[in-house]
């Protein structure tokens, strides 16, 4: 009798889970099958379920530097750091308060880079688990709400796009753009779902170690890796199971600047961070710009590295928030640098952290 309730006790949260799921994602595109040795583990998974009572982790970070700072954003009045190889993301209402005085939002990533909002959801890259975690606010703190699994191999980027009111998660080694959507209705919990709405690849970039992309008005920009020298852009194109992303645009990049990070757009130049040449060689770390693209391969661009008083590091992520600049860096003391760039030119460089 007891194995009985326990069997009726499994399907009806199964039945309940199958409607959750029709309910949010009855227009998700589900890829079509492909050579398995082409398709890291799990790639098709596209829902982990919810936290049955989030909790949110009320503890505070116990050390007082940082480890390799991929990135910083601000949402809800709160700043969010990801502090990359002490894996985890901490967050605070201040910037000029100790790291020490910040709170822990998870500590259950390996490797985490980046953090997008989209106003109610934070989702998170967990790298190297191959996954994205989700959370959102309760009158108690932040709560993991939501784990989603087999996130192609070393998801390294996520951003909102608030045009298109997705997120994009990408993964950087096998060139797929995974595009999630949220539910418009909350659940029992009040928490909304996120669901995978499409997956769109660039063929050309599987193998190929890209470390970011750039939403901007003409398309999306995807930065050089050191094994194929090139920024690519393209274009979402189509929808439903047509949706495309085609490339329409291809920029070469010299030797020295190969191993890009962020291609990030600041009034007239295009500011490009770069961690490693394309030799995987660290002592070209850099960072320059430039205002045409097409420049970068005949040696027209400005090395602006010292202009931060930054030497021997390697620039990361580029971020603006109210109006301000920051860029996290990383192989030195110095791991987050605010600036202002007034008429093209860089002022008030302040190393936050």
């Amino acid at each position: 009798m007891v194995n009985l309730k326990k069997q009726m006790k499994r399907v009806v949260l199964f039945i309940l889970l199958c409607i959750t799921l029709t309910s949010c994602a009855k227009n998700k595109t589900v890829p079509a099958e492909e050579d398995e040795t082409q398709i890291p583990p799990n790639n098709n998974a596209i829902y982990d379920g919810l936290v049955e009572h989030p909790q949110p982790l009320s503890e505070y970070n116990t050390y007082d530097t940082l480890n390799v700072a991929t990135y910083i954003m601000r949402a809800d009045d709160t700043y969010f750091i990801a502090d990359c190889y002490h894996d985890q993301i901490i967050y605070s209402d201040a910037l000029d308060k100790p790291l020490t005085e910040w709170s822990i939002l998870t500590n259950e990533v390996h490797y985490a880079h980046t953090i997008a909002f989209d106003g109610t959801t934070l989702l998170i890259d967990d790298t190297e688990n191959n996954r994205l975690l989700a959370f959102q606010k309760t009158d108690k703190g932040y709560a993991h709400t939501q784990t989603l699994e087999g996130i192609g191999m070393k998801p390294h980027f996520v951003q909102y796009n608030k045009k298109r009111q997705e997120f994009m998660a990408w993964s950087s080694i096998t060139g797929e753009l995974y595009l999630l959507k949220r539910c418009v209705t909350p659940n029992e919990q009040g928490i909304y779902p996120l669901y995978i709405d499409n997956i769109l690849k660039i063929d050309e970039l599987y193998g190929v170690y890209v470390r970011s992309f750039t939403i901007m008005d003409d398309g999306i920009y995807f930065v050089s890796g050191h094994n194929n020298q090139t920024i690519l852009k393209a274009q979402i194109t189509g929808s439903g199971d047509d949706t495309s992303l085609t490339v329409t645009n291809r920029y070469e990049a010299p030797a020295n600047l190969a191993g890009m990070v962020q291609l990030y757009k600041i009034q007239d130049y295009y500011y490009i961070t770069v961690s490693t040449d394309n030799t995987e060689n660290q002592e070209y770390a850099t960072i320059v710009r430039t205002k045409r693209l097409e420049d970068l391969k005949t040696g027209e661009y400005e090395d602006i590295y010292a202009q931060f008083g930054l030497y021997g590091g390697t620039p990361y992520y580029i971020n603006e928030i109210e109006g301000r600049y920051y860029m996290t860096h990383h192989r030195t003391d110095k791991n987050i640098v605010a600036f202002d760039v007034i008429n093209n030119v860089i002022e008030h460089v302040e190393i936050v952290y």
